[in-house]
């Protein structure tokens, strides 16, 4: 009981770190897939059971960053057709896989679409599960995902912060369509911080701003993502952004004479 407690605290110190040198406008969440037989969080919300309505994940994030809320998602609670084949709650059928979805919309021809489809990551039965998702300084559980949504110059400050104990890169996908996948399913398999695009079913149906990215990151690199955020911070990367003022202004020209004129009077 005392490590589990330990581990939820380590949870909650992630989100203050995070609105500390961030400063993120909503809640950076912890996501978990939970497993037949693991037990939810108390006081999670199930869409269908308690809300009377199907969403997709995109719409149970939201609100989660959004309203506070910790929001369980299994088979039953999804609407979204992509997000049932990505996650694996429902076979892939040959009228997804063929293209269909992404025809017309996303891609040229079925064929492409084809292409497209193959590029959303996808988990394997034995990975899915109930998607757990809650605001890390609520969380009563240990998340594997970390996600942060914010503008680009935050994101970039969480970029940062992931790379100070490795240096290098970060290598993220970018698709325009089921960021849902990108967040949690690519960020699981890769065991890797990823830069998120919104996707377009993101914005239309979790209204998520236009100025708005993400950053997710497997919460097993946790301590180096905190000490990353407090070294990089001592280091003068920072958030908001300390612009550069101190430089001398140049006017308009008759700016300029009423100030040499100025001059002239005080004999400067």
């Amino acid at each position: 009981m005392e490590n589990a407690v330990n581990q939820i605290e380590k949870v909650g110190l992630l989100g203050n770190a995070i609105e500390k040198f961030v400063r993120p406008d909503t809640f950076p969440l912890g996501i978990r897939v939970m497993k037949e037989g693991e037990e939810l969080p108390e006081k999670v919300r199930r869409p269908l059971r308690d809300l009377g309505s199907r969403f997709s994940i995109c719409q149970a994030i939201t609100m989660s960053r959004r309203y506070g809320w910790a929001l369980a998602m299994g088979s039953e609670d999804q609407s979204c057709p992509i997000a049932k084949v990505a996650f694996a709650y429902e076979d892939e059928v040959d009228f997804y896989s063929d293209g269909n979805l992404a025809h017309g919309m996303y891609a040229k021809t079925c064929e492409i679409g084809v292409e497209t489809e193959k590029a959303v990551p996808k988990f394997a039965k034995a990975e899915a599960g109930t998607i757990v998702i809650a605001p890390l300084n609520r969380a009563t559980f240990e998340p594997q995902i970390v996600v942060t949504y914010g503008n680009s110059a935050q994101v970039m400050r969480m970029v940062a912060a992931s790379l100070y104990t490795t240096g290098g890169e970060i290598t993220s996908h970018f698709s325009a369509r089921a960021d849902c996948a990108d967040i949690i399913i690519r960020t699981m398999q890769s065991d890797k911080p990823q830069v998120i695009l919104p996707c377009y079913g993101d914005r239309v149906f979790g209204q998520t701003h236009d100025h708005e990215m993400a950053f997710s990151f497997p919460y097993s690199g946790v301590s180096s993502f905190m000490e990353g955020l407090e070294g990089t911070h001592r280091g003068g990367v920072r958030y908001p952004i300390p612009t550069f003022l101190r430089y001398e202004n140049q006017y308009p020209a008759t700016y300029e004479r009423l100030n040499d004129m100025f001059d002239d009077q005080s004999g400067n």
